[in-house]
């Protein structure tokens, strides 16, 4: 197994425990640690396919750590809300 091999695997391990979690109702996705773990296997993700490149692989990825650096985003944005109130 090479270097790319093992970091979108442990990408893809991140997403998958997050998502079981989430189910498992351990973890909400309004969670910081739920974006955060998604946005960090997509990056993952993403790495390992700059070494063998696919390109669905990387339209899926790309939009999975937009959309995870949003919740992101929204979470401190909520929180810095909450806190004015």
């Amino acid at each position: 197994m090479e270097w790319h091999d093992i970091i979108g695997t442990a990408g893809a391990a991140m997403i998958l425990i997050s998502y079981f979690l989430l189910q498992m109702e351990r973890m909400s996705s309004n969670d910081l640690s739920y974006s955060v773990t998604n946005g960090l296997g997509a990056a993952s993700i993403l790495l390992s396919l700059v070494v063998d490149f696919n390109l669905s692989a990387f339209i899926v990825e790309a939009f999975w750590l937009a959309i995870s650096l949003l919740g992101v985003v929204r979470y401190f944005h909520n929180k810095d809300v909450s806190l004015q109130e």
